[in-house]
């Protein structure tokens, strides 16, 4: 079969898989180029509150298809790029579910997700110093971020692969999963994700991720928005409401 990502959505989860199975979900340059508009699209969509992604059959993603990287003269890190920033930018909370390897660039899609949970026995690694690779500032500072300089640094530095033990340890996953639970723990947290509050979420997503310590005042203004729209949308009050009535909040944001 030819590469692809693949799409599902149900119960307002959106499901992007990567397929490659041939050289373990690895990245085409098409692939890279295609994820941008898909995420465009699934954020676009009302029905969808929240994305999985994850690799087809026992593999995340093992990386960028090194054919594809040596024919496109430079071009698929530039693409890489692109897809990371589009991915990180998903208005909705992001979720990466991980088997088998998630090397290179599957470990930078990985990480541009909120929340990873994995399988035991996956291995993660970054890996541009097999390859004489610089890594991405955005990546990198990204990485940094997620699992500390430290931790980072041996990543980057050596390109060996960690376990899952240590993964966890470090922050690069959020839950480990026994052999055959993944699939259902991700569709139990994302029917979760999906009863609670889409402006909380996307107010919290938007305010964790961004510069406020360089600018303080958009960090004002911006929680100063995201306070009117919780009073405009009257999501407050029903979720006080629902929480004093013992039932489940029908909130209402965005309207329309």
């Amino acid at each position: 079969m030819e590469p692809a990502l693949k799409t599902h959505v149900s119960d307002g989860t959106a499901t992007v898989t990567i397929s490659n199975t041939g050289k373990r979900n690895a990245m085409t340059v098409q692939m890279w180029r295609d994820l941008p508009p898909l995420l465009e699209r699934l954020a676009g969509d009302r029905a969808v509150r929240q994305l999985v992604l994850t690799g087809e059959g026992g593999t995340f993603c093992a990386g960028a298809d090194i054919g594809s990287l040596r024919d496109a003269s430079g071009e698929s890190q530039g693409l890489a790029v692109a897809a990371e920033e589009a991915l990180a930018a998903f208005p909705g909370p992001t979720l990466a579910a991980i088997r088998g390897y998630c090397v290179g660039g599957g470990c930078q899609l990985a990480a541009a997700c909120d929340l990873r949970f994995a399988e035991e026995g996956a291995l993660f690694g970054v890996t541009p110093a097999k390859l004489g690779v610089v890594y991405p500032s955005s990546a990198t500072r990204r990485l940094v971020r997620l699992i500390g300089p430290a931790s980072a640094k041996y990543l980057l530095f050596s390109g060996e692969l960690i376990d899952c033990a240590r993964a966890l340890r470090t922050g690069l996953v959020d839950e480990v999963l026994p052999e055959g639970e993944l699939g259902k723990r991700v569709a139990d947290f994302a029917a979760v994700l999906a009863g609670r509050s889409l402006l909380t979420q996307t107010a919290a997503k938007e305010l964790a991720d961004g510069t406020w310590d360089v600018l303080p005042a958009d960090a004002e203004e911006r929680g100063a928005y995201w306070a009117a729209q919780a009073r405009e949308s009257g999501d407050t009050v029903e979720g006080a409401a629902a929480f004093l009535e013992r039932r489940a909040p029908r909130f209402t944001w965005p309207a329309g």
